[in-house]
């Protein structure tokens, strides 16, 4: 399979499908899809997506989190799947999806205005130029705005794509570590932002930190090497509120889930 450039696609139709994923997942060691050289990384996998919500993925390093939102973005992996992505419409996905990955992506010959944009340029299409202006501000981008990726730091690299991700306006976003690079103020203004923005979207946010699932997610997994397993989340809706006993209790329980 040839690689996507993960900037998503037109976004028609706009409405949320659910999006559901069943199969098993192998990694092929040697790349010859030798049945000896296979390695199960999911096995009888049924994972969805529930519409206009956001999922989040919880796991350690290596555990497959990355791979399966690779998978349903349609981007190659270094294995071989037997099985489904599917959306409840019935409808091809692909087209339908922003990714933003670990790694910002970033043109390093482009402006972050431009970066931003990238998109839609890609596409041919005119530039939404009164959400890129919003973005920028919502971003704290606006006075970098003409600056090429080698003149910011990580935490603005980050908020670009970021900012790009959100650009694209689809109905299915995939999200990979988006708030990782940032200190803890930008992190959490940029969480209210995405939250606010995605709020009508199907979401999928590969995270490491219990707490972020927790504040962002309606639905929370947990992979590890005995399968996919949903948690137990409070009863009060996103954004949670971090300090509730309700919340404290739910992240000890997640994270000795984690530990375990």
């Amino acid at each position: 399979m040839m690689e996507r450039h993960p900037f998503g696609g037109t976004g028609v139709p706009k409405q949320a499908p659910a999006v559901t994923v069943t199969g098993n997942f192998y990694w092929d060691t040697d790349n010859t899809s030798d049945q000896q050289a296979l390695v199960p990384l999911f096995q009888d996998l049924e994972f969805r997506l529930e519409p206009s919500c956001w999922t989040c993925l919880l796991g350690t390093s290596g555990i497959g989190k990355s791979t399966l939102l690779r998978l349903i973005a349609g981007l190659q992996t270094d294995g071989i799947f037997n099985g489904t992505v599917a959306a409840d419409d019935a409808l091809p996905i692909v087209d339908r999806i922003a990714y933003m990955a670990q790694s910002d992506l970033l043109f390093p010959w482009l402006s972050v205005e431009r970066n931003i944009a990238t998109g839609a340029m890609l596409r041919r299409q005119t530039v939404n130029q009164q959400r890129l202006d919003e973005l920028l501000l919502q971003t704290g981008l606006a006075e970098h705005r003409h600056k090429k990726p080698g003149e910011l730091s990580g935490g603005m690299r980050q908020r670009t794509a970021l900012a790009r991700t959100l650009m694209e306006d689809t109905p299915i976003v995939l999200l990979d570590e988006p708030f990782s690079a940032l200190d803890t103020r930008t992190r959490a203004d940029m969480q209210q932002l995405a939250a606010t923005m995605l709020q009508d979207k199907t979401v999928l946010l590969v995270t490491h930190d219990a707490a972020e699932a927790l504040r962002l997610g309606h639905h929370i997994y947990a992979l590890s090497t005995t399968g996919m397993a949903a948690c137990d989340i409070p009863a009060e809706p996103p954004l949670r509120d971090m300090t509730s006993a309700a919340v404290i209790d739910a992240q000890r329980d997640l994270l000795l889930r984690l530990n375990s």
